[in-house]
């Protein structure tokens, strides 16, 4: 089974139409975790109010505290497939990737990235700044420490169990998780694979992406990156040695 893993937050105008999608485009087993910080959250009623209902929905209370990193922990603690998978509410992933996503991660690898950055991937919209900074990380980590993906920060990503299991989330804040699984899972000798995607920017409801509150924590995972190709050796992060 895959388990989709998807945080939300007052996406009352996405969430619909984004099951929708997921129902008509993943065929094999699947659950859909729908997961909330708080149960006033416009979401939660625009779920209830389908017709029909989807039955592969589950609602997660996300308790851990508060932001998209303890609502992903919640998540994957929630979930029960074999491939877990993260994907947005906001419609910017594309559920036709699902599969082939899920293929890889039966085949042998442990992390699958959803890539922007190569032949037939793309990216639609978005802010430039954020478009230019992801597309450098993703292009230099590639080329400069030997990640075998072009595309390091997009959240779309699909794991193997012992990822989630065995791999901790050192981070405290923000999306920077995928980045932060996929070079550990890359730094324990895991197979790291990709395919092609395009991102979609939102046409309703409001980001919760914060690129200048949360560049650092980025910034933090591509050094050590850097650091461990160039100087060898697992570097010990901040929140290791704290």
């Amino acid at each position: 089974m895959i388990s989709i893993v998807v945080p939300v937050y007052q996406e009352a105008d996405n969430i619909q139409p984004f099951l929708r999608d997921v129902e008509a485009q993943v065929h094999e087993p699947h659950e859909i975790l729908v997961v909330y910080d708080f149960p006033e959250d416009n979401t939660l009623p625009a779920v209830a109010a389908m017709q029909p209902a989807c039955a592969a929905v589950r609602l997660v209370h996300n308790t851990l505290g508060k932001g998209v990193l303890n609502a992903l922990k919640a998540g994957f603690s929630a979930s029960r497939g074999d491939v877990v998978l993260v994907m947005m509410a906001d419609r910017s992933d594309e559920p036709k990737d699902v599969a082939p996503m899920a293929a890889l991660i039966r085949a042998g690898a442990d992390v699958v990235a959803g890539s922007r950055y190569v032949r037939r991937g793309g990216q639609e919209g978005g802010p430039l700044l954020k478009r230019t900074l992801s597309w450098l990380a993703g292009v230099s980590l590639h080329y400069l420490a030997g990640l075998p993906i072009h595309d390091a920060t997009n959240n779309f990503r699909a794991y193997s169990r012992r990822v989630i299991e065995q791999l901790p989330i050192e981070g405290e804040a923000s999306f920077a998780v995928a980045l932060e699984l996929t070079l550990k899972a890359h730094w324990q000798g895991w197979r790291v694979a990709e395919v092609p995607t395009t991102w979609h920017d939102r046409t309703a409801g409001q980001s919760r992406f914060r690129l200048f509150a949360w560049l650092p924590h980025y910034l933090h995972w591509y050094l050590l990156a850097l650091r461990r190709a160039w100087f060898g050796g697992r570097p010990r992060s901040p929140e290791a040695s704290g």
